[in-house]
């Protein structure tokens, strides 16, 4: 018997690089959710040019929706993945991770990078998140089989 894959959905953010490499704002398969390389991009313009701060709070705010259209919450994220293309903005972008994660406190990296798709992006997030699983008490399906 063939093991079953569990189910997923998938949600466009809307990016005009989606279709041309073939993927997706963020995937959910079970309770977990995984959200793409997320840059400061909105409607085709990127948003705080020159401000890699900005660009974080941005990005962050674009995960944020992400996760909550498919069911989970920022405070579901157990990993990020930072890329900076000058290292020497660590601190403001980890500041401006910190106002999100302070107390969630995900694993996370921060790497520096040689260049992102557009020259004004400084920043770029993946995350992760795993949601609660329902609870039995409370009525919710559990998404496994009964008889």
């Amino acid at each position: 018997m063939k093991p079953q894959r569990p189910l997923s959905e998938r949600i466009s953010g809307g990016s005009p690089w989606e279709d041309v490499v073939g993927y997706s704002r963020a995937v959910r398969v079970g309770q977990s959710i995984h959200v793409a390389g997320t840059t400061a991009t909105l409607h085709g313009e990127v948003q705080c040019v020159g401000d890699a701060a900005g660009q974080t709070r941005v990005i962050l705010n674009i995960i944020q929706a992400a996760l909550e259209r498919l069911g989970g919450r920022i405070e579901d994220v157990v990993r990020t993945r930072i890329y900076v293309t000058n290292i020497a903005q660590w601190e403001a972008v980890g500041r401006a991770h910190g106002e999100v994660f302070a107390q969630i406190r995900p694993a996370a990296s921060m790497v520096q990078v040689a260049a992102l798709i557009d020259p004004d992006h400084l920043v770029e997030i993946e995350a992760e998140a795993i949601l609660p699983l329902p609870s039995v008490d409370s009525g919710e399906v559990s998404g496994l089989d009964s008889e």
